[in-house]
């Protein structure tokens, strides 16, 4: 028998639908249906804009790849909204830091 190389990637959900409508509608199962469906209700930005706002967070503050896919799923408008995020670390971010965060979305949420 041989092995399967399994690879996990964490997608937005810009990129699923995007993903999704690759491979043709009348390709997909019921559950992927549903899936895009779910996306393109909840898009909040393209999906290149999106790839770019994960690769940004990630790289000028520091933040985990997980919690940059999650944060630009559902683009927080407030720094409240945004600790939601970003309480599961244990680590403190600065209010300018998460001022920054929350400018950086707000260009792009623009650009929609």
């Amino acid at each position: 028998m041989s092995k399967k190389s399994v690879t996990e990637k964490n997608l937005t959900t810009p990129q699923v639908k995007k993903l999704l409508e690759s491979l043709g509608e009348e390709n997909l199962d019921q559950f992927q249906r549903r899936a895009l469906d779910y996306a393109s209700k909840f898009l909040r930005v393209e999906a290149e804009v999106a790839e770019k706002l994960v690769e940004k967070l990630v790289e000028e503050f520091g933040l985990e790849e997980e919690e940059c896919v999650q944060i630009v799923n559902c683009m927080p408008k407030s720094i409240e909204e945004l600790r939601v995020f970003l309480a599961g670390g244990r680590r403190i971010i600065e209010t300018s830091k998460l001022e920054a965060i929350i400018n950086l979305l707000d260009e792009h949420r623009k650009l929609k």
